[in-house]
């Protein structure tokens, strides 16, 4: 899954001699969090969040009156409190890439750049989520089964056999990834919906034959 088709193309950019007030209402009027801080060029040379604007605003207890706060937050640059040298991507990463680059880094969201430097756009946690939304299936219903194969080559054969021979239809697989070393590791499988009778007989055959950790079923508001 590559970057590319998960990002926000075409992202608003500011540059870094605008001021910070003016960062925040397009942030605001956007409903946007973090802005790229790009040069003539279009290359980026920081990132501003609101959270930045926030920190570097005056706290609410402050004795300043209206025209000089005014005066204070207009002088204050976004060159001034913007984080220069921000971690990048590229639209050729992977999604996970991006999502060990900010869980490690505690970043929310991370501007998406080309060979030259220039944006071209930005993925955030919340395209993270959407991946994960999308490859589980879990919009669609159905019910997950956990089980425990050997790391074996060929381990999932005869799980997939069993499957077809009771006519469940598998929307997604996924696995959790262990060292080398173990011989066991979990496996997580979607199916659709099924007639209750089948059901129930799947799963007491599945019990008997697999070691099953656990059935669930997470029904969601809707049908994206």
């Amino acid at each position: 899954m590559l970057v590319a088709n998960w990002m926000t193309p075409n992202v608003i950019t500011i540059s870094q001699d605008q001021s910070m007030m003016k960062a925040s209402k397009v942030m605001k009027d956007a409903s946007i969090s973090r802005l790229p801080v790009v040069d003539s060029d279009g290359k980026i040379i920081g990132i501003i969040s609101d959270r930045d604007v926030k920190d570097a605003s005056p706290s609410k207890a402050t004795t300043l009156d209206m025209h000089e706060l005014y005066y204070l937050l207009s002088e204050i640059k976004i060159h001034d409190i913007m984080t220069k040298k921000p971690t990048t991507i590229r639209s050729t990463d992977t999604v996970e890439k991006a999502a060990v680059l900010m869980l490690e880094g505690n970043f929310g969201g991370l501007p998406v750049v080309d060979e030259t430097g220039g944006v071209v756009g930005m993925v955030t946690d919340t395209d993270i989520f959407k991946v994960l939304v999308e490859i589980s299936g879990v919009y669609e219903g159905g019910a997950q089964v956990c089980l425990q194969v050997s790391t074996e080559t060929g381990s999932l054969t005869p799980v997939l056999d069993f499957l077809k021979e009771h006519n469940a239809r598998i929307m997604n697989i996924m696995t959790r990834n262990v060292p080398e070393s173990e011989r066991i590791k979990d496996v997580y499988i979607r199916i659709r919906e099924m007639d209750k009778p089948e059901f129930k007989r799947l799963q007491k055959d599945m019990a008997e034959k697999f070691q099953v950790q656990y059935w669930a079923k997470d029904p969601v508001h809707t049908v994206l």
